[in-house]
């Protein structure tokens, strides 16, 4: 690709340096190297070619990218199967003019071979160091990366603590600048806020209905932390997390604690590959839960797992569920 003649890249990275100051997205043009612009990957300042051969890791990766008119710059993507069919995504059309590269987990071998120049994914839900994959393995083979910040808030030696839904526009905001599509950045991120903002304008007066979220387990339960977006979700609609104060993503409990919280509402994370009928009917059978009053109520809300994840599905998911607790009975 021709390169830029410097006052080109100058002008357009100042201001967009500018433009996001206010926002949070943490970003510089680096006057060193004009070619690149300086974007927080968690809380260290990382330099940033403009990419051409992205790979993303799970839906939420890749529909950060897509939202933002990407999908010419993303080389493929890697889905395993507690995703969805990429068919039922609002970028379904997007998904079909890249590669899946792989319906196994993130590996270093996969993107080298891709000959990715970027690779967008969580850290320990994508990159990890048990499995030989992580940003600074990456770096010293030239190959950049981008971490969701909803994940960085335990990243070693570079944490950064932002709240899931915060977390998601920053992400979209600092892969608007590494993109060089600041503006349509600014226009999703305007239109999420916006949609979260009504749903909490409608949220029902009084206590906070207790919801339990259930990813998973049998012996014992995985649920949503604080650091993760249902956390969000849940309290954005007015409800309240049972597991808020759990400063982790997702995380395991015991059945004695989903007991004492005593939901009234439980979510069902709906996985590709674990259906949330199949959760449903564990829920009601099982001695640890079948007397859990949203049970005998029977009040479960299916969370598709894409808007479980960070990533712009988190508000459709937030307006489903703001929907079903303003229609709950008093």
């Amino acid at each position: 690709m021709p390169r830029t003649p410097r006052h080109a890249v100058l002008a357009p990275a100042l201001a967009a340096a500018l433009l996001l100051t206010g926002c949070g997205a943490d970003v510089t043009s680096d006057s060193a190297e004009p070619d690149r612009t300086t974007v927080k990957r968690c809380g260290e300042p990382v330099p940033y070619r403009t990419p051409e051969r992205a790979v993303a890791y799970e839906g939420g990766s890749a529909d950060k990218l897509f939202s933002l008119g990407l999908a010419d710059r993303v080389h493929g993507y890697v889905m395993p199967p507690a995703n969805p069919p990429v068919s039922e995504s609002p970028w379904a059309a997007d998904y079909a003019r890249v590669k899946m590269l792989s319906d196994d987990l993130l590996n270093k071998e996969l993107v080298v071979d891709a000959r990715a120049d970027l690779v967008v994914a969580g850290w320990n839900s994508g990159f990890s160091g048990q499995r030989g994959i992580t940003p600074e393995i990456l770096d010293k083979l030239g190959i950049q990366s981008f971490l969701h910040t909803e994940s960085c808030y335990n990243y070693p030696g570079h944490p950064e603590r932002q709240t899931p839904f915060k977390a998601l526009y920053t992400d979209l905001e600092r892969l608007g600048a590494i993109f060089h599509v600041e503006r349509r950045a600014d226009e999703v991120v305007r239109d999420l806020k916006r949609r979260a903002a009504t749903v909490r304008e409608k949220a029902p007066d009084g206590p906070r209905v207790p919801v339990f979220l259930y990813d998973s387990g049998t012996d014992r339960p995985f649920t949503a932390g604080k650091q993760v977006p249902p956390n969000d979700i849940i309290e954005a609609a007015g409800g309240r997390n049972v597991f808020a104060g759990l400063d982790e993503r997702w995380t395991q409990v015991n059945w004695e604690s989903v007991a004492e919280a005593e939901p009234e509402v439980v979510i069902i994370l709906d996985y590709g590959d674990q259906p949330a009928k199949k959760k449903i009917e564990f829920l009601k059978r099982s001695a640890h839960t079948r007397e859990l009053p949203a049970v005998k109520r029977n009040r479960f809300f299916v969370l598709d797992y894409n808007e479980g994840i960070s990533g712009p599905r988190n508000i459709d998911g937030l307006e489903k569920f703001g929907a079903y607790l303003r229609e709950l009975p008093r």
